[in-house]
């Protein structure tokens, strides 16, 4: 049986590596969304250097001074080499001094759920970390950042000799609080950090590559699972754990029902826990309705908002606003070649799984309660083909700059890859790719379809026919224009037929061919 291992992430590991492998003492601030592999990434990091790095992890609760003494004391507890430091972690300055002592002893460590301490009960906290970074920097001859008088206090009172030899990781998911903690002028931590590091979703090459082990070569069913779980690994290690990471002629109901609708199905109350939780019942309302309407404009968003009355209208713009910049659960799209000031923006749920939650799966599992458990899992599947449609555009552009990145495929870009609309409901012109090399003054223009036989061919041209009458399409009329059709898996023979009509084929088994 194929056992579940640790794929991607080079470079970042690298990245890490080099910081402890300096031998003295770092304050690295790691980001990226929740499951997204923060943890492990430090875990295998530490693996790979050997069995004499300790390391304590510290998951900080939502909670007040005790909650956070009281986690600390488990964690020094519970790692062999530390566990004597825990009857002397009674409050915050306690924990400062322990965190310190382990430095001088090379034991490195992990503070996860770090932007909780910019909650008010927590942020004393933060000046204790402080003192101890500044002296832990001092004593490596790396504090040029503080004025004298605090250098000259510190040396008076930190003549232990000691050179720490190890460092503190932060990691944190929502970014503007984490930017509140470490870049804000008035925290304490500011200019503090030594390193960063933002972990995003594994690349299409890492996908491809889990998939092969785990002999998932339809690329269907990797598409349905992307379109889900996108490239965030701690979603298939639990489809793994479920045993049902493998190939199965009813992977899509099996999928849904072993994760989402048993009783014991690991994601049932994922977004609740992880996603809603963090809004607080503030704006989750707002993003069920853009989930379930897909791209929107701001006016289609702002009127579908009203529609329960004024009050909740007064609050559209602000709470827009908090899920764009806040939670970045929200993305402003602007088409190829807009300015910002253009009114053709569209607002999208930036994240695969929040979007197939709201939009297909919370309500059917709520079903499920009340109606046969096949039929819920059976609505949910019909209504995620929709999402799935949507998802396989964003698959496409993402893999597209991938490649081109990396110096393979078909196309060599000069810009990122996106879609054109003239309207913001796209009802006159809507292309799903428009790719540009401004090199050899090639355009590509895409069309991205689930199946390789509903593409028509004749809406596509309409459609680039009408762009090129446009005051941006006239710029590109001297250029070569190329046409792609985009799906899953082109059969041979389609692959003939469109291309005596002069259309380029591309499948994800062109991608995962380029990118091994």
């Amino acid at each position: 049986m194929t056992e579940w291992g640790f794929y991607g992430r080079k470079q970042e590991l690298a990245q890490i590596q080099a910081i402890l492998d300096r031998g003295r003492f770092f304050f690295c601030a790691i980001s990226g969304r929740r499951r997204i592999g923060k943890t492990s990434l430090i875990q295998e990091a530490l693996r790979r250097t050997g069995s004499a790095r300790k390391a304590i992890y510290v998951q900080i609760p939502d909670s007040d001074e005790r909650g956070v003494v009281q986690a600390f004391e488990d964690s020094f507890s519970d790692t062999p080499g530390v566990e004597v430091l825990s009857p002397h972690t009674n409050n915050f300055q306690n924990i400062s001094t322990c965190l310190l002592t382990l430095w001088d002893s090379g034991i490195t460590t992990a503070i996860d759920e770090f932007q909780y301490l910019n909650r008010k009960p927590l942020r004393p906290f933060l000046s204790e970390l402080q003192k101890d970074i500044d002296r832990a920097r001092l004593r490596c001859g790396d504090a040029g950042y503080l004025d004298d008088d605090t250098r000259d206090l510190w040396k008076q009172v930190d003549d232990t000799g000691h050179v720490p030899t190890s460092g503190l990781f932060t990691l944190g998911s929502i970014h503007t609080e984490l930017t509140a903690v470490l870049e804000d002028k008035a925290s304490p931590l500011f200019n503090r950090v030594t390193d960063t590091l933002h972990i995003g979703h594994w690349d299409s090459a890492t996908l491809f590559e889990m998939f092969r082990e785990h002999g998932i070569a339809d690329r269907h069913h990797q598409l349905f699972l992307w379109s889900i779980f996108e490239g965030i690994p701690k979603f298939y290690r639990d489809c793994f754990d479920q045993t049902i990471l493998k190939p199965d002629a009813e992977y899509r109901r099996v999928t849904l029902r072993k994760m989402f609708f048993e009783g014991s199905s690991p994601l049932k109350d994922e977004a609740d826990n992880w996603f809603l939780r963090e809004l607080r019942g503030r704006y989750d309302s707002l993003l069920t309705i853009l989930a379930r309407l897909g791209p929107s404009s701001h006016g289609a968003l702002a009127a579908e908002f009203a529609r329960t009355g004024p009050d909740d209208a007064k609050q559209f713009g602000a709470h827009l606003k908090v899920l764009v910049e806040k939670y970045r659960m929200v993305e402003r799209q602007l088409p190829v070649f807009a300015t910002e000031k253009q009114r053709s923006t569209r607002y999208v749920i930036s994240d695969n799984f929040l979007s197939a939650w709201l939009a297909a799966l919370l309500r059917n599992v709520r079903l499920a309660r009340i109606r046969p458990l096949e039929e819920a899992v059976e609505k949910a599947d019909t209504a995620l083909l929709t999402h799935e449609g949507m998802a396989f555009e964003k698959f496409v552009r993402q893999t597209m700059e991938e490649c081109s990145r990396k110096g393979v495929g078909d196309f060599s870009l000069t810009d990122l890859v996106r879609g054109y609309w003239n309207k913001a409901d796209g009802s006159d012109i809507e292309i799903d790719v428009v790719a540009l090399d401004e090199t050899s003054k090639t355009i590509r223009f895409g069309c991205c379809k689930r199946d390789g036989d509903k593409h028509d061919r004749a809406v596509f041209e309409g459609h680039i026919a009408r762009f090129l009458t446009t005051k941006e399409g006239k710029r590109h009329s001297d250029w070569t224009t190329q046409k792609a059709l985009y799906s899953p898996v082109f059969s041979d023979d389609q692959r003939t037929r469109y291309g005596a009509d002069g259309y380029i084929c591309v499948d994800m088994n062109d991608f995962d061919l380029w990118l091994q």
